[in-house]
């Protein structure tokens, strides 16, 4: 009797949770979201394992998103007994039942960049074997708990590992973990070898003109001459539409001659040449694919004619007016119209090579000539001067320190660039904070009281910024290949959470690893593109200096005369998923901004729920070494839970009719200075007479103190809110006022 129950439960799954297809060799398949990445030997369905979720009941795909957003959706065909042959896999069209839809435009080549159209988009997935630890991600030699939950040792409670384990004890050493997403047009027919999976990933970019309603349509499956196999799709779209310019501000980089030598064979080609056309032509298509994915890039600024150092190049022109985004040049998506929002002048420093420290009119000149440059033709654009790159030793912080000087002296307009180092901000706050505008800091733990305050002060300076850039677990997600699919959707949240301006990730397209002295990477085939590989350890697998998957590769080349076998012969770059997982949070945060202006105290406490901890929060073991944790990660890698928090959002949304500026009789400003300790000034103005509240909330929602409750005439007021009987943190102030309410978010810092 128990082994009829066993067996009746098994079958339970795998006729009702997972569709089969007798008729071919595809043994079983199933959807999710792609942020539980599934690696190319799992049978998870065929062995019976559960495999629904919020986006798949197992019948039907069930989406949701707004209008301007791009949801996706991952398949995994199983092919647990035989190879199987000749799989194609199709959604055409997306429609509501009345005449409007969603649809995919067959495209190959050049075609292949023209979104005007394709708002459906389908990708065959290639997978990378892990066979190291990423050594620049985390530091799992204290505490396991720092790798990725799948990449762990068993350990106990602490971290610490059982003893005598050691590589071959991680569930997936040596897995291959899905990452290149190649348009499915140039794997039209594809085999599924036996006893292993394939996906295939479906991205769809909802427009602005669509309805608010369910939109459906069904994935094709087909397997040879066999039956073809429906599965249906359902996607409720919401009735509100995310922004063109993300919340999120990011800033990526793409190289110059790694892209060359792929695609045209040549690192440096001459100016006004076919080969010079065609390498811009190429980096401005890395610059939509990326506007696709809601990522700014940045670059050298070069071309083949190695002048016009003192501006921007004729191929960005169009990237920061906004057109290269538009249907003049096959664009279409997220970002319609808008520029690129950001532009580095000399990337990592360049810029030292041609100008001398022993001649101020040079420097000045060069300044001079930017600061004009965009104040009349891209006011919108944030520029710097990227001055640096990680100085460390004193004569280079001295050196720095020179050249911040000469800039600042400058007596033209070009004293006001904004210079740009990467540099921890504590130490930018200590000692060069009359010198360095813009601070990126890549972060693995701190003292939490010591960095409120410095982020604070930072905050409610003008003219000062800072950002972060790259990622180290645990105290955020990170760019590596085998860390967790919501890893890069943690780090979109966090940078809201903390105010950071910007995220910067250092580079996409580094495919010669010359700095771990390995040469050009065949990025199709190894999944270590930084550091160097210099052993086999019986613990962390191929090691070595930086030993890392992914660093440095964001998006794979269309093109490779480098390895001509793995070549695609396609005029275009290929993206990552990692890049597509970055996305999803990005478009979290648009969320978050504006579910934030409809009830801030709401959605903070949604943030806290996902996040509970992240960056400095964490703290560290020790002030006087602030540089390690026993820890594991604070948020929960289960997608669902992540989806489930972006529905929350939507509904919060929704709630408001799409209109967020929902008071328009009254007005209350950001309170002065914000953060502040203590004492604070909150401003108001009152329309006509009547009675006004003035209350303050902690991020449970709790009132913790009435301001005012009294009946006001018309005018502007002022009020000084003494906080210094409250603890630090993040509170909430709200104005009611004739049957509304207008709430602001304000930090104590003590």
């Amino acid at each position: 009797m128990r082994k009829f129950l066993c067996f009746s439960i098994l079958l339970f799954f795998v006729l009702i949770n997972i569709k089969l297809n007798a008729q071919g060799n595809i043994t079983n398949f199933w959807v999710n979201n792609g942020e539980d990445k599934v690696t190319q030997d799992e049978l998870r369905a065929y062995n019976g394992t559960d495999v629904t979720n919020s986006l798949w009941d197992g019948d039907t795909v069930k989406l949701f998103g707004a209008r301007n957003e791009v949801v996706n959706f991952n398949i995994i065909l199983e092919a647990a007994l035989s190879d199987a042959y000749n799989v194609n896999v199709s959604l055409n069209q997306l429609s509501d039942g009345n005449g409007s839809s969603i649809n995919y435009t067959y495209a190959t080549g050049d075609e292949l960049f023209d979104w005007t159209n394709r708002e459906i988009e389908l990708f065959y997935i290639r997978y990378l074997e892990i066979k190291g630890l990423s050594q620049m991600s985390y530091e799992s030699y204290y505490d396991e708990r720092h790798a990725p939950e799948r990449m762990r040792r068993p350990c106990d409670s602490e971290g610490h590992a059982v003893e005598g384990t050691g590589w071959t004890d991680r569930p997936d050493h040596n897995k291959m973990y899905p990452d290149i997403a190649v348009p499915i047009e140039l794997h039209p027919n594809f085999t599924i070898s036996s006893r292993t999976n394939q996906s295939i990933w479906v991205d769809i970019y909802i427009p602005k003109t669509v309805s608010n309603s369910v939109y459906s349509g069904n994935i094709m499956i087909s397997e040879g001459v066999s039956d073809t196999v429906r599965i249906p799709v359902e996607l409720y779209i919401y009735d509100f539409e995310l922004p063109d310019v993300p919340n999120s501000k990011t800033m990526m980089v793409i190289g110059y001659s790694n892209i060359n030598e792929r695609y045209i064979g040549l690192a440096w080609p001459n100016a006004n040449t076919p080969e010079d056309s065609l390498s811009i032509l190429i980096r401005q298509r890395h610059m939509q694919l990326s506007h696709r994915h809601k990522i700014s890039i940045i670059d050298a600024n070069e071309d083949g004619s190695g002048g016009n150092r003192y501006r921007p190049h004729d191929y960005w022109l169009p990237a920061l007016d906004g057109s290269l985004f538009t249907s003049e040049y096959g664009y279409d998506g997220p970002g319609y119209g808008t520029g690129n929002n950001v532009f580095s002048i000399a990337l990592y420093g360049r810029w030292v090579g041609f100008l001398r420290g022993d001649n101020p009119t040079q420097v000045y000149e060069y300044a001079d000539s930017f600061v004009n440059w965009f104040a009349e033709n891209s006011p919108e654009t944030e520029y710097f001067l990227y001055l640096i790159d990680e100085p460390s030793d004193e004569e280079v912080l001295e050196e720095m320190e020179e050249w911040c000087s000469l800039i600042k002296d400058n007596p033209g307009v070009g004293r006001k660039i904004p210079i740009f180092v990467t540099i921890n901000l504590l130490k930018v706050d200590k000692d060069y904070s009359d010198l360095i505008d813009i601070s990126g800091t890549t972060f693995g733990f701190g003292v939490t009281e010591i960095w409120d305050e410095v982020v604070g002060r930072t905050l409610v300076t003008p003219g000062k910024r800072f950002y972060f850039y790259n990622g180290h677990r645990p105290s955020g997600g990170t760019f590596s290949t085998e860390d967790d699919g919501v890893s890069l959707r943690v780090l979109p949240w966090a940078q809201y959470k903390k105010g950071i301006s910007r995220w910067f990730f250092w580079e996409s397209t580094y495919y010669d690893n010359y700095q771990g002295g390995m040469g050009e990477t065949n990025v199709f085939q190894n999944a270590q593109t930084f550091g160097n590989y210099s052993e086999d350890d019986p613990v962390y697998g191929e090691t070595g200096w930086g030993y890392s998957n992914g660093d440095g590769v964001m998006i794979y080349p269309g093109t490779d005369y480098l390895f001509p076998s793995e070549s695609y012969d396609l005029p275009g770059p290929i993206a990552s998923l990692r890049l597509k997982h970055w996305r999803r949070g990005i478009q979290d945060v648009d969320y978050l901004a504006m579910a934030e202006s409809v009830d801030p105290i709401a959605t903070y406490s949604i943030i806290d729920s996902i996040i509970p901890k992240v960056l400095w929060e964490y703290g560290c073991a020790e002030q006087w070494d602030p540089t390690w944790l026993r820890t594991d990660i604070s948020w929960s890698t289960d997608p669902d839970l992540w989806e489930a928090a972006r529905r929350d959002l939507a509904e919060i949304i929704e709630a408001a009719g799409g209109n967020f500026d929902i008071i328009d009789n009254f007005t209350i400003e950001q309170n002065y200075p914000n953060p502040f300790n203590s004492i604070t000034r909150i401003r108001f103005r009152i329309p006509i007479p009547g009675n006004v509240n003035l209350s303050i909330y902690n991020t449970l929602g709790q009132k913790v103190e009435t301001l005012m409750d009294e009946y006001l005439d018309s005018r502007y007021y002022e009020f000084d809110f003494d906080a210094s009987g409250l603890p630090g943190g993040v509170y909430f102030y709200q104005l009611q006022f004739a049957g509304a309410a207008r709430t602001r978010k304000c930090i104590l810092i003590k």
